[in-house]
């Protein structure tokens, strides 16, 4: 089974492209790849142990978050390690390290390429976690051994331990072993509890999904959007927002806080890892998003109390 984007046109680049992409620009000189440039700033601050307070979100960096919601912590996309898919290493050290990570109720991976759902990471974390996955990805994990694994298609939703998970849509693709190109789906999170509701977007590019995610669910305490990964536009904006775009998402989907992610740890495409961020403090600040809206610019490391 192959699955399908919600607009029948949002397919994977066809082959020509990515060979234009990786291959034949790259020789002929029209690729321009700039220097990594420094990573996303590490937090130095002190941390207070995390049973303690009440509802947060922790950035372990790129697209992999701590949370806790009433008294429940899980883990998103968790990727601590120092190279993703035997090529991209990590510039930085990831927020937590697997012994400090805390137990957690759950662990939900959006889709799977290597910088969301590394292998190494999860060979770390209990077998008897339960896992929240896309349909079609669930053998992956049984594999390895994980024995609570959930698969859910866009929309469903499952309770795990007091969290309310919906799997939600996304514009992007699936792909890890080169034959395997949408055999299993990808898609973001929304994680509620007790009168919160978080956004995980997953990767994804610009798609009319944002209106109905915010259709089905008001009121989001704040939506964790990708800004990295854009460049060059014409290969790279089918598949991911850059950081106007993920701006005008926020604004789409209502959220009380935007927290930037997918950038700042690996150089997957042709920008500086430190460029989405800067790109997105100066829409933020042309855009001036009113509301109460806030910009959650995280640290590595840092904690957003909710």
């Amino acid at each position: 089974m192959r699955f399908h984007n919600l607009d029948p046109a949002h397919e994977p680049q066809p082959l020509a492209k990515v060979l234009k992409w990786a291959l034949i620009d790259r020789l002929s000189g029209r690729r321009k790849i700039a220097p990594p440039g420094p990573p996303a700033p590490f937090f130095a601050g002190p941390r207070r142990p995390w049973a303690e307070g009440g509802d947060r979100l922790l950035w372990i960096g790129h697209s992999s978050f701590l949370g806790r919601l009433a008294g429940r912590s899980f883990l998103i996309d968790p990727v601590l390690s120092s190279r993703i898919g035997f090529t991209f290493p990590r510039y930085g050290e990831p927020g937590l390290t697997a012994a400090e990570l805390p137990e957690v109720s759950v662990v939900m991976v959006s889709h799977n390429h290597y910088d969301h759902l590394d292998a190494a990471s999860l060979r770390r974390l209990p077998r008897g976690v339960p896992v929240v996955a896309p349909a079609g990805l669930g053998g992956w994990f049984r594999r390895r051994g994980h024995e609570r694994v959930v698969e859910l298609g866009w929309w469903q939703r499952v309770e795990v331990d007091g969290l309310a998970i919906t799997f939600v849509p996304a514009r992007h693709w699936s792909n890890r072993r080169g034959f395997d190109v949408n055999r299993s789906w990808w898609g973001g999170f929304v994680v509620e509890a007790a009168g919160r509701r978080i956004y995980h977007a997953g990767d994804t590019a610009r798609f009319s999904g944002f209106g109905e995610i915010a259709r089905r669910f008001p009121e989001l305490d704040a939506a964790l959007l990708p800004i990295g990964a854009y460049a060059p536009a014409w290969f790279m904006e089918a598949h991911h927002l850059n950081p106007e775009q993920a701006g005008e998402a926020f604004v789409e989907l209502g959220a009380r806080r935007l927290v930037p992610m997918h950038w700042g740890a690996f150089q997957l495409t042709d920008e500086p890892i430190s460029e989405p961020i800067e790109r997105m403090r100066r829409w933020w600040q042309a855009a001036s998003p009113g509301g109460g809206r806030e910009l959650a610019d995280l640290a590595v490391g840092e904690t957003l109390e909710l």
